[in-house]
């Protein structure tokens, strides 16, 4: 188990050849974009959390799909899950914006632009073939 720091849920949203990030309103060191994320509340798993927070931040009807796995984020030190979530309806805007201030579609060689430091490997081996065009 985490120690107190809130263990965080995050959701890889593929959707036709992009995927979709979102931009913090207020940056956390080098991380200003990211996949739509937030902490797992009592009782939720990661899943439901991902497609919570999705709905939350960005207003998008997902389901999980998988998980890629855990780590402890290299920038905030939090225990982070990501999950694979397939979009059911909806179209992705700033539903959130005390949170978010803009969200992108991002293919797979624009990545580096939004996120310098690099993707946690499994999330990045599971883009490289979600996103392969």
């Amino acid at each position: 188990m985490a120690g107190p720091e809130p263990r965080v849920a995050g959701a890889v949203v593929v959707h036709e050849g992009r995927v979709l990030l979102v931009r913090r309103r207020v940056a956390e060191g080098q991380l200003l974009w990211q996949f739509p994320a937030g902490k797992v509340e009592p009782g939720e798993s990661f899943e439901e959390a991902a497609v919570r927070e999705t709905k939350e931040e960005v207003g998008l009807d997902v389901a999980a799909v998988r998980q890629l796995g855990e780590r402890i984020h290299p920038i905030t030190g939090r225990q982070v899950s990501y999950t694979v979530c397939e979009v059911v309806r909806g179209t992705a805007h700033v539903a959130d914006a005390d949170e978010i201030t803009e969200i992108s579609w991002v293919t797979l060689s624009e990545i580096p632009r939004y996120i310098p430091y690099g993707l946690f490997k499994p999330v990045q081996r599971y883009l490289d073939v979600a996103l392969r065009p």
